[in-house]
C-alpha cells in the first residue's frame, strides 16, 4: 500500500485515532453492562433457587404468583440491561461502520485527485482499495474477536473477584502434634461480626472447656453462644484475646489438622447431594462401609438407612430433601463422630430428634470418654448432665457451674430453667 501511494496510505491512518477513541468508549461501557448482566442473572437465579427450596412454605402462605411476579421481575431486569448492552454493541459497530465507508469515500475522492494530477494510474488506486480492504477484514475480525471477549468479561471478572478475594482468617500454622488432649481456653475474648462492627459479640469472654468432660453453653438468643462455635472452628478471628488449644494459640494450628480433631453439627443439618454413604464419609478418602455403617449404628441411624430401597447408596437429593428434619441431623451427627475428633461441638442437635434417638446419641457420646464436648441445647435433659453448664448473655459469662450448684443459686440458670419449665407447661 505504500509503495503504490504514500498518501493514500497516510489518509487511510485518519481511521486508526478515531477507532481508538470510539473503542475506549465502547471497551468502558460494554465491560460494565456485561457485568451488570451477570449480576442479574445471578439475582435472578437465587431468586428462583431460594424459591424452590422453600417450596413448601411458599404454597402454604399462598405466594406462588407472588414469587413468579418477583422472578419476572428479575428477568427484566436482565433483558432490559442485554438490550442496553446490545445497543451499545450495535452503536459501536454502526460507527465502525460508518468510519470505514467514510474512509473508502476519501480514499475515492483523494485518489481522483491523485489520477488527474497525474501522481497515479487508475490501475494502481484499484490495487490500493483492494489491499485497503482486504487489510481492513482483517481488522474488523480481529476486533469482532475482542468484542466477543468482552462480552465474557463480565462472567470472568465475577469468577476472579472470589478467586482474587483473601481470607480475614489466616490458615498459615503448621503445628501438628501427633496427640492432642483437647483442652480448650478461651481468654479475654473479644469480637463483633464485620457486618456490625459497631455491636460486640462478646465481650471479655473467658471460658475452659476440659477434656473428658461436657460443657453446656446456655442463655437467650443472641447472647454470643453461637459466636463463640464460629470462633472455635476459626471461621473468624476475635478482635481481643486468643483461644487456646493445649496451650497453643489456635492459629498456629495446621488448617487441615485443626479440622481433623475440631468437629462441628449445626441445628441446621447440611447434607450435599449424593449418597447417604458419602455424606457420612464426607471428607474423608477411601472410607470402607463397615466403619460408616458402625457411625450410623451409634446414632439410631442404621435402621431406617437399611429399610431404604438403596441402603447407604440411596441419593439424599439436593440439601438432603428426600430426608425428614431427623434423618438428616442424625446422619450429620454420625459424619462428625466417624472422624473421632477429640473436640465435638453439638448445636442444638437434638431439638429435632425423637427421645430414643437422643438416648442413643447420648450413650455413643459417653463413649468417648476423653473427649472434650461442647453442647449448645435449651432441653434441660440434656444441660442437666452437663459437668459444666456457662450461662451466657450480651457476650458475657454471666455464671457457671453445675446444674445443682446452679439451681441453688437462684441466679440466671433458674430464671431461665424456670421460664422453659413454664413454657414446656
Amino acid at each position: 500500500m505504500f509503495s503504490l501511494s504514500w498518501k493514500l496510505t497516510l489518509a487511510t491512518f485518519i481511521e486508526v485515532p478515531l477507532i481508538a477513541i470510539s473503542q475506549k468508549i465502547y471497551n468502558t461501557r460494554y465491560e460494565k453492562l456485561s457485568k451488570e448482566v451477570q449480576d442479574s442473572i445471578a439475582q435472578a437465579n437465587d431468586a428462583a433457587g431460594e424459591c424452590v427450596a422453600a417450596i413448601r412454605t411458599v404454597r402454604s402462605f399462598n405466594t406462588e404468583q407472588t414469587e413468579a411476579r418477583h422472578y419476572d421481575d428479575r428477568l427484566m431486569d436482565t433483558h432490559n440491561l442485554k438490550t442496553r448492552r446490545d445497543t451499545v454493541r450495535a452503536v459501536y459497530l454502526l460507527i465502525r461502520r460508518v468510519v470505514s465507508l467514510g474512509i473508502q469515500f476519501l480514499m475515492l475522492y483523494y485518489g481522483r485527485q491523485l489520477i488527474k494530477g497525474g501522481e497515479m494510474s487508475t490501475g494502481n488506486l484499484v490495487s490500493f482499495i483492494l489491499y485497503q480492504e482486504d487489510m481492513g477484514s482483517y481488522v474488523r475480525t480481529l476486533v469482532y474477536i475482542y468484542g466477543n471477549m468482552l462480552n465474557s468479561v463480565g462472567a470472568a471478572a465475577k469468577v476472579f473477584e472470589y478467586l482474587d478475594r483473601k481470607p480475614q482468617v489466616s490458615t498459615e500454622g503448621d503445628l501438628q502434634p501427633e496427640t492432642l488432649q483437647g483442652h480448650v481456653q478461651f481468654q479475654d475474648l473479644t469480637f463483633s461480626y464485620p457486618t456490625r462492627p459497631d455491636r460486640p459479640a462478646l465481650q471479655g469472654l473467658s471460658l475452659e472447656l476440659k477434656p473428658g468432660h461436657m460443657t453446656a453453653l446456655v442463655g437467650s438468643s443472641g447472647g454470643g453462644k453461637s459466636t463463640c462455635v464460629s470462633l472455635l472452628e476459626r471461621f473468624y478471628q476475635p478482635q481481643e484475646g486468643e483461644i487456646l488449644l493445649d496451650g497453643q494459640p489456635l492459629h498456629r494450628y495446621q488448617h487441615k489438622y485443626l479440622h481433623s480433631k475440631v468437629a462441628m453439627v449445626g441445628q441446621e443439618p447440611v447434607l450435599f447431594s449424593g449418597s447417604i454413604r458419602d455424606n457420612i464419609a464426607y471428607g474423608l478418602e477411601d472410607c470402607p462401609l463397615e466403619r460408616v455403617q458402625d457411625a450410623a449404628r451409634r446414632v439410631n441411624a442404621h435402621g431406617f438407612i437399611s429399610q431404604l430401597e438403596h441402603g447407604y447408596d440411596t441419593d439424599v437429593g439436593e440439601r438432603g430433601s428426600q430426608l425428614s428434619g431427623g434423618q438428616k441431623q442424625r446422619i450429620a451427627i454420625a459424619r462428625a463422630l466417624i472422624r473421632e475428633p477429640q473436640v465435638l461441638i453439638l448445636d442444638e442437635v437434638t431439638s429435632s430428634l425423637d427421645t430414643e434417638s437422643e438416648h442413643m446419641i447420648q450413650q455413643a457420646l459417653a463413649s468417648c470418654p476423653s473427649q472434650t464436648l461442647l453442647v449448645i441445647a435449651h432441653r434441660l435433659k440434656t444441660v442437666e448432665k452437663a459437668d459444666q453448664i456457662v450461662v451466657i448473655d450480651k457476650g458475657a459469662v454471666l455464671e457457671r457451674g453445675t446444674h445443682q450448684e446452679l439451681m441453688a443459686r437462684q441466679g440466671s440458670y433458674y430464671k431461665l430453667t424456670e421460664r422453659l419449665f413454664s413454657e414446656k407447661n
